[in-house]
């Protein structure tokens, strides 16, 4: 028995695995997803994205998706460059306190902030005492709701994302570009900002995918007047219900992220030459 052949009967388990959860469904949603009384057609997509409705459902998705990865990376980024050059002890403390909002469920976080964004809640009372907004100002079933729960539930991976990157990179570079007369911004813009690219790159697609296929944090706290694609299909799915049209939007939901992971492969694959 050769090394190929020892190797692919290790990996068949997994491969097996990987068969049965993942591409079988896929390949199921795809079928569902053509299919019609007649035989195999294209309506449901047709009907997607011919209707204005669920088109502006999908650009609010989109929208939201990359506001959301923004602002996990414009925080995430200092974040993880203070974790990754204070001392280990620090350092310790602040990635427990990175990670411990993933130990609670999103349920429990997404309630808390309904709680924290209601209209007789902490931050709108807080924001009404300083005059800043009016008495009928309100969070709850907005954007900004959905943003504020989104960053907190995806900035650890950001965060995470950005560190492992981070942690690798020679502090005695950031020295030598001070000693060739660049400022702490300059060296920080052009010798730490493009080694940890990578890291940016990764924490970026994994928030922009979590996001964009999030249904609990974008539900609870957008509430049905403000719709985003994975509630679209749970409601196609449970009110309709309607599983061809369900699909074809899960459909156009996975043919986005695998679009968004194209340009990551062509970022972080091999270099000619």
């Amino acid at each position: 028995m050769n090394d190929r052949t020892e190797s692919l009967l290790l990996a068949l388990p997994g491969l097996l695995l990987l068969v049965l959860a993942f591409f079988m469904p896929i390949g199921q949603m795809l079928i569902l997803s053509v299919s019609g009384p007649d035989g195999v057609t294209l309506s449901h997509f047709v009907r997607f994205l011919s209707d204005p409705f669920y088109l502006g459902i999908l650009w609010r998705t989109v929208r939201l998706s990359l506001v959301i990865t923004i602002i996990c990376a414009a925080i995430g980024f200092p974040l993880a460059y203070i974790m990754a050059r204070v001392g280990p002890k620090l350092r310790l403390w602040l990635v427990v306190m990175v990670i411990l909002p993933l130990m609670t469920s999103v349920v429990v976080r997404t309630f808390g902030w309904m709680v924290l964004l209601s209209r007789s809640g902490m931050i709108p009372e807080m924001l009404r005492d300083m005059g800043l907004v009016g008495r009928s100002f309100a969070l709850m079933q907005t954007e900004a709701a959905i943003v504020i729960g989104m960053v907190q539930v995806l900035l650890p991976f950001m965060t995470l994302s950005i560190l492992g990157v981070i942690t690798r990179i020679d502090g005695r570079l950031e020295e030598a570009a001070r000693t060739m007369g660049c400022s702490f911004l300059q060296s920080f813009r052009t010798v730490v900002l493009p080694l940890a690219l990578p890291g940016i790159v990764a924490g970026s697609l994994l928030c922009f995918t979590l996001s964009a296929s999030s249904f609990v944090t974008p539900n609870l706290l957008g509430g049905t007047r403000i719709q985003v694609l994975a509630a679209s299909i749970y409601k196609s799915v449970t009110q309709t219900p309607d599983w061809p049209f369900a699909a074809a939007q899960a459909v156009i939901l996975f043919a986005g992220i695998l679009l968004v992971l194209v340009p990551y492969i062509k970022m972080t694959g091999p270099k000619d030459g």
